[in-house]
């Protein structure tokens, strides 16, 4: 055995294999991106909640309202608001309790970084993973005061004053923490008062820390209160503009999905009655026990994967970054998207470069590996296999979020995506997520990864290892199933086109469907 599949084997492939482990571990203790993005769209509805149509008695209007927004939109998002705020109570404590470990362990801690399309990682002292956990400290607290703030104006709204009050006079009691959620405490708790008390300058700290239906909401019992009928007048008028953008959102990240998820459920029933009807003569049956001819071993996969994709991507492409004269935190949305597209660029480069010197000894290859061809049906297997994925990744979630209950952390670029207001960012954004991604992505775990395991393993057993494979590649627990599953969908769609634009059609539609929701639901 040479030098260099001992350092190979023993060597770079325990220590890629321990990171990838601590770092799955480690996003155990974060919080799922899922529960953000739920607070997002019930911001929206219960903002389309306030729309009223000039014909108040269409009953056509009526229900579709209700498919829209549900039968009791209040009582929903109260709790909604409820398992968010015990969520972040339960994160609050978490931090607090590393924070406090931490500062009795001052010795440096390496951090192993998650994979790109991500914000970038680095390695972090004691100090500095100190200062880390004080700002998530801060944040999670701002997070908690502002959804006491809002749970109480649903309380109150549902006529739970008693119980409004209670949770605005908890806030106020922690209000050494921010003053100004406070304040607003204090002036919401006077507004919903019997009597009431209206506290001067009481619209100034609405208008600062309440935003959407809770601001309206506040500023109409205050205008009410204050007998201000032409502010009154307009923050209603603006109410139901808001009301009728936001009934137009839901409808389009709603109805959109819905369709191509019931076209995709009649086309895998289709396809499955067709697989059990024509056998092998079938489009599912279709290249199914197709095997590639794989000139290389196992030791030129792991190369790949192990020096290319996990070395280049983990450790030298952030260390290079590390190193340029860059102001740390970027704060500039720009800049931090601009960042995340620079950064998984070179990881592919340098995983592709990796990946070609690694192959090129075997030129020519076999036919049907790398294949890109324009004139073939790869459009409707692409098409095909998204409308596919949605049902199944859907319900795959849906059980996967009863296991993880809100934790397992998420991909850090859905929450710059969903939070970002900035037309340019959100261009590099789609760009990285919907062109770029998709390109690199498919070509190393189907064009690569999957052909070369049907020289050890049937192609439905390469589907699934590769599948999950690229699912541990993300680094979050609570992705795994998911992408797995998406995966999967990849793998099929792969192997019975043998045509890499159809994976690549797949998984860029469904990084541009993701991230249009997110678009849409972020300019709330």
């Amino acid at each position: 055995m040479t030098l260099k599949r001992l350092v190979l084997i023993f060597v770079l492939t325990p220590i890629a294999v321990l990171l990838a482990v601590s770092a799955l571990f480690g996003s155990w203790q974060e919080p799922q991106f899922q529960s953000r993005l739920e607070l997002y769209q019930t911001n929206i509805a219960l903002q389309a909640q306030a729309w009223q149509s000039e014909d108040s008695n269409d009953d056509n209007l009526k229900a579709i309202r209700e498919a829209i927004l549900g039968e009791q939109p209040l009582e929903g998002a109260t709790n909604q608001y409820e398992e968010a705020r015990q969520s972040v109570k339960v994160n609050l404590d978490k931090v607090s309790n590393k924070l406090a470990q931490l500062r009795s362990q001052p010795e440096i801690t390496p951090i192993p970084p998650k994979p790109l399309p991500e914000v970038p990682p680095t390695t972090k002292t004691s100090k500095q993973g100190q200062q880390q956990l004080q700002q998530s400290l801060k944040q999670l607290q701002k997070l908690l005061a502002e959804l006491d703030l809002r749970l109480g104006i649903l309380q109150a709204q549902q006529g739970q004053t008693d119980t409004a009050l209670k949770t605005w006079s908890k806030l106020e009691q922690r209000s050494n923490i921010n003053p100004e959620f406070g304040e607003t405490a204090t002036v919401l708790s006077g507004l919903w008062s019997n009597p009431s008390r209206l506290l001067p300058n009481a619209e100034q700290p609405i208008q600062k820390n309440l935003e959407g239906w809770f601001r309206s909401t506040a500023l109409v019992q205050l205008y009410q209160l204050q007998q201000r009928q032409d502010a009154l007048s307009a923050v209603k008028a603006a109410q139901q503009e808001s009301a009728s953008q936001a009934v137009v959102k839901l409808a389009v990240i709603g109805t959109i999905p819905t369709l191509a998820a019931l076209i995709g459920l009649i086309l895998l029933i289709l396809l499955f009655a067709q697989r059990l009807l024509k056998g092998k003569a079938s489009l599912l049956a279709q290249n199914a026990d197709v095997a590639w001819s794989t000139p290389w071993d196992g030791e030129t996969v792991l190369q790949v994967f192990v020096i290319g994709f996990f070395f280049m991507g983990q450790i030298f492409v952030p260390l290079v970054l590390s190193l340029l004269p860059i102001p740390r935190p970027i704060i500039d949305v720009r800049l931090q998207a601009f960042s995340v597209l620079i950064s998984y660029l070179l990881v592919a480069s340098g995983a592709l470069l990796v990946m070609y010197f690694s192959v090129k000894r075997f030129f020519p290859l076999p036919e049907f590996w790398f294949r890109f061809r324009f004139q073939d049906n790869w459009f409707l297997w692409g098409l095909g296999g998204y409308c596919a994925a949605l049902p199944i990744v859907v319900v795959v979630s849906l059980i996967n979020q009863q296991l993880w209950q809100g934790q397992g952390g998420s991909n850090p670029l859905l929450q710059l995506a969903l939070e970002s207001r900035d037309g340019v960012a959100l261009g590099i954004f789609f760009f990285t997520a919907a062109i770029a991604a998709p390109f690199f992505e498919e070509i190393l775990f189907r064009g690569f990864l999957l052909p070369s395991l049907t020289r050890h393993l049937p192609v439905w057993g390469s589907i699934l290892i590769s599948s999950l494979l690229f699912a541990i590649a993300h680094l979050s627990l609570s992705e795994i199933l998911p992408l797995t599953a998406l995966g999967i969908v990849l793998g099929v769609v792969y192997t019975r086109s043998r045509n890499l634009f159809a994976p690549m059609l797949l998984h860029s539609l469904w990084n541009s469907g993701t991230l249009l929701s997110l678009f849409v639901l972020g300019s709330n």
